[in-house]
């Protein structure tokens, strides 16, 4: 019961998936680095446009250590950009850019998934750090009561990821739409940012999909030894 189910294909499956993701967002950052903005946008200055046309003068814009550390802080309300965004001028840097700005701008505008997924994450801290526990112990013991428990917490984890998506996709919708609207980029170099946004995108796909996978084979195992 612990150590091999049918579902582990697909959960590999996926895992590779995970890793080609991660491999493809990598190389796609790096390609898209090396073509210059038509604008000459740099990351930090379409990031503060974006944020100053949408009423965001507010909200700072800080540069971060690392390469594709971007995200947006909604407790302190700040924009963190990874350096090779926040000072370089490519298509890359002003995608990534835009898209945190997007999440700056979903907390403005209350977006639904968003405020679901702030209210969620507390719960979701405690329960992810307590559902692997629950599910070794379960299935060394056993016990079908522990893994039901941890089955309840994994399920959190997964909601979780699973609210993830809407909330990435719509960021990166609304940066695309403002970068066209705005003039932060030609046409010709809509398919370079949207290779940029779709790429990254496609890393949360997989790992939401690695959870949900992982989910259904713990109430699999909980079912099937029920019976």
């Amino acid at each position: 019961m612990l150590f091999f189910h049918p579902m582990d294909f697909l959960i590999i499956i996926a895992f590779v998936l995970s890793l080609w993701a991660q491999y493809r967002v990598k190389t796609t950052f790096n390609h898209w680095s090396e073509v210059k903005s038509a604008t000459g946008l740099t990351g930090y200055e379409a990031a503060r446009r974006m944020l100053d046309r949408n009423g965001l003068h507010d909200v700072p814009i800080e540069p971060v250590p690392g390469r594709l550390t971007d995200h947006y802080d909604p407790i302190n309300r700040v924009v963190r950009l990874s350096e090779p965004v926040y000072y370089e001028n490519s298509i890359s840097a002003i995608s990534v850019a835009c898209h945190e700005v997007g999440h700056a701008i979903q907390h403005q505008s209350s977006y639904p998934m968003l405020v679901m997924r702030h209210r969620m994450f507390p719960v979701v801290r405690f329960a992810s750090g307590f559902a692997p526990l629950l599910l070794i112990g379960g299935f060394l013991l056993q016990s079908l009561n522990l893994i039901g428990v941890g089955i309840i917490f994994f399920s959190a984890a997964v909601a979780f990821q699973l609210v993830t998506l809407p909330v990435e996709f719509n960021a990166s919708s609304r940066a695309r739409d403002i970068m066209i609207s705005e003039g932060f980029i030609t046409q010709d170099e809509e398919r370079g940012v949207a290779k940029v946004l779709n790429a990254a995108a496609l890393t949360y796909v997989a790992a939401a999909l690695i959870a949900l996978l992982e989910l259904v084979k713990y109430i699999m195992i909980f079912t099937s030894n029920r019976d």
